[in-house]
């Protein structure tokens, strides 16, 4: 077969991939997107969206259980887990289908197969190459596991845990970032024994301190035990059961052991390093201009080291495509890129906790004001507590916004702008925010921090 020859070849087409290709489409330049398994990788098929799926699940099955409490007389008789597995599968598919025809209709070439840098400006797919002006790697990531810590059996990483035709009466969950509490959340809703082992000193550590300790405080309430602070050692298995050991001799015992510890960059085999693509521990290290030391060859996506969210690859993506029309796109910070955990209760932050915004500006220019939940009508009537805490420069803008709660990721948007446009709290204070919704918290914590609380103290 004749080589192909395109403006872009993006190697992968997960999220930062097919963003790629479909914002240079749009600039005017032909794209192909070259991906061995599915279009929409991890984030579709195996991590945010099957999920989620699950999450709203179990989001059901709690508010069965609470209807009494709001007066209507129902009841969970049990969980279909075939059923759940339907519902999440079809969710998938119907997505998978959607972006499929969204890439068809932007004209971008779609090549099935296990692409590998072989050249600069060339792709081999089995016995074609595919070259383009500029390339653009985009192989995503996998679970990672630990050191001596081999995955099989009865100990999984998330994509086998999505997989599971039953539901475990016990599980232990390596990890209390976001994909352990997640998993957590929906197991301790489907009626399993949860107990998390985290060796850093809380849940969800990357987070605003305050927050974590709110979350580890709703877990107790919700019956998930967790070990903080305390490492695993090992573990051991049979046909029908995991012990797990932590360092302090503590063991655990469970039907399934979830490994969530992080994911890893998806590049070996790739041909990036026979090329001659700087790496670090597989990373695709890049310029913040998301250019590799190799001309022409370009990275995005969770093989860039830093947040790995799907939503960071979109902008990755959008920006790389940008910059090669040399439109000369604004860089956003990772650490201004807004997060979501879909746990109960949900976690969403944007910027700079007020400990790294104390270190940076010093802790006299720093101001912090944390709003409760329990005085916003909204978050009353859907029966969750949490707050908002925002941090602001004295005298300057807003550098971050931290929540938990049901459904604050619905907040992020608005935080998001808030930081990323640098705003003060004097700019959003006379902004007018529905009542009662729980938008109405984020105005509340920038009108105490302009100086002129209304329902905040």
């Amino acid at each position: 077969m004749a080589d192909q020859q395109f403006d872009i070849v993006v190697l992968g087409g997960g999220s930062a991939g097919y963003a790629t290709a479909i914002r240079a489409t749009q600039l005017g330049m032909t794209a192909a997107v070259i991906e061995k398994d599915k279009l929409g990788g991890t984030c579709l098929h195996r991590g945010c969206v099957p999920t989620k799926a699950l999450l709203h699940s179990a989001e059901i099955a709690d508010v069965a259980r609470e209807g009494e409490k709001y007066g209507v007389l129902s009841s969970v008789a049990g969980i279909d887990i075939a059923q759940v597995n339907n519902y999440r599968n079809t969710l998938v598919a119907g997505k998978h289908k959607g972006l499929q025809g969204l890439l068809k209709a932007n004209g971008i070439t779609v090549i099935d197969g296990l692409g590998k840098l072989i050249a600069p400006n060339t792709v081999q797919v089995g016995a074609d190459r595919i070259i383009g002006k500029n390339v653009v790697l985009a192989t995503g990531s996998y679970s990672r596991s630990l050191p001596g810590l081999e995955i099989g059996g009865r100990v999984i990483t998330s994509e086998h845990a999505l997989e599971l035709e039953e539901i475990p009466s016990k599980v232990i969950i390596l990890g209390g970032g976001v994909i352990g509490v997640e998993f957590a959340s929906v197991w301790r809703s489907f009626g399993a024994d949860v107990t998390i082992v985290e060796g850093l000193p809380h849940l969800v550590p990357n987070e605003e301190e305050s927050v974590s300790k709110q979350l580890e405080r709703a877990f107790k309430k919700r019956g998930i035990g967790f070990k903080i602070g305390v490492r695993f050692q090992s573990v051991t298995q049979d046909a029908s059961s995991v012990t797990v050991t932590l360092e302090d001799g503590t063991q655990l015992n469970a039907d399934y052991l979830l490994v969530a510890v992080g994911r890893g960059p998806a590049t070996q085999g790739a041909g990036f390093e026979e090329v001659g693509v700087a790496m670090d521990r597989g990373f695709v290290l890049a310029n913040e201009r998301l250019a590799t030391n190799v001309p022409g060859v370009y990275a995005v996506g969770d093989i860039v080291p830093g947040l790995q969210l799907a939503h960071r690859g979109y902008q990755q993506g959008i920006f790389v495509a940008e910059e090669i029309a040399g439109l000369n796109p604004v860089i956003v910070e990772d650490v201004n890129i807004p997060k979501v955990t879909y746990c109960d209760p949900e976690i969403a932050s944007v910027g700079l906790t007020e400990a790294k915004a104390k270190e940076k500006f010093g802790a006299d220019n720093v101001t912090a004001y944390e709003y409760n939940l329990a005085g916003n009508a909204k978050s009353s009537i859907l029966g969750t507590s949490g707050s908002v805490k925002a941090v602001r420069v004295n005298n300057g803008p807003v550098v971050g916004v931290h929540m938990i709660g049901a459904r604050v990721g619905e907040l992020v948007g608005e935080a998001q702008l808030i930081v990323n446009w640098e705003a003060y709290p004097e700019d959003v204070a006379p902004l007018i925010h529905g009542h009662p919704t729980q938008n109405e918290t984020i105005g509340e914590a920038m009108l105490k921090l302009a100086g002129k609380p209304l329902h905040a103290i």
